[in-house]
């Protein structure tokens, strides 16, 4: 499986955007790294994905214009993209609210790193998994 892979990083939050993308990069993971300031930025984005099956999304819940479940609902629903994995981060731990986000079509939930070792160890964890 040599075939490049696309990391779709949406974030409004640009120093959250900064350190993934470092972290990404530092683990040697062979990737393009787009990023995406929101949901509805990505989705008109995504009309233009070639090859979805070599990509996975990295989405944080809270957005302006339109949040993070919202846009997980949308890829879901389009049939082009509703395999693509779809990595949510969010500053909250609340178990009701990781329960919403599996049941909007989540792959994965992570509590948002707060450390670049934690960032590191989030982006070695991706690698391993999905790239």
């Amino acid at each position: 499986m040599n075939d490049p892979k696309t990391i779709y990083l949406v974030d409004d939050d640009q120093d959250d955007r900064f350190f993934v993308k470092e972290a990404i990069q530092e683990s040697g993971a062979k990737v393009e790294i787009v990023e995406v300031e929101n949901g509805f930025d990505l989705l008109t984005l995504a009309r233009d994905i070639a090859e979805p099956a070599l990509s996975i999304i990295i989405i944080d819940m809270n957005m302006p214009k339109m949040n993070g479940l919202e846009t997980v609902a949308a890829i879901r629903a389009d049939t082009r993209l509703a395999e693509m994995p779809i990595v949510m981060l969010s500053t909250s731990s609340n178990p009701s609210l990781i329960r919403t986000a599996y049941l909007s079509g989540v792959t994965n939930f992570v509590t948002k790193p707060s450390t670049f070792d934690e960032f590191a160890q989030f982006a070695r964890e991706i690698s391993e998994r999905y790239l």
